[in-house]
């Protein structure tokens, strides 16, 4: 198990533990929608969701060598989380770059963003371009094609 998974398991064991004893006092409906509450945070902090991200340094290498945009995010951002799923699977396609666990990425978005960590931040040809609609991103993928 990756370092990835220890977050949503976490959520998982959290959600269990508190749903287990609200079953204890006989709340079952609010027990299993608290844990279903649970087990959407974890659905949505997992590798599952998010590709596996890369460093900021890696992703901007790559994207000169394939011309495909890098976008920086971080868990938990609902902005993020849209652009994620509206993308589908051409999210494998874009660099991923967790600002969180890259302090070269968290610097990054600041310089492009007057100081403040707004994600999601995607840089196309190394313009900055601060929460794009995803459909914009798909046509960045298409032109990198």
């Amino acid at each position: 198990m990756t370092r990835a998974w220890i977050l949503p398991m976490l959520l998982v064991l959290c959600g269990s533990v508190v749903a287990t004893g609200l079953i204890s006092k006989g709340s079952f409906g609010s027990a299993s929608g608290l844990l279903l509450v649970f087990v959407a945070l974890a659905g949505v902090n997992s590798p599952v969701i998010f590709p596996r991200p890369i460093s900021a340094r890696e992703a901007q290498h790559r994207s000169v060598v394939d011309g495909r945009p890098v976008v920086f995010w971080r868990p938990g951002c609902k902005y993020c989380i849209r652009l994620r799923i509206r993308l589908g699977r051409d999210a494998r396609k874009v660099h991923w770059v967790n600002i969180w666990r890259d302090p070269e990425g968290a610097a990054a978005v600041r310089a492009a963003n007057d100081g403040n960590e707004t994600v999601p931040t995607v840089i196309v040809a190394g313009r900055p371009h601060t929460n794009p609609g995803p459909e914009w991103v798909r046509a960045q993928l298409s032109a990198s094609a």
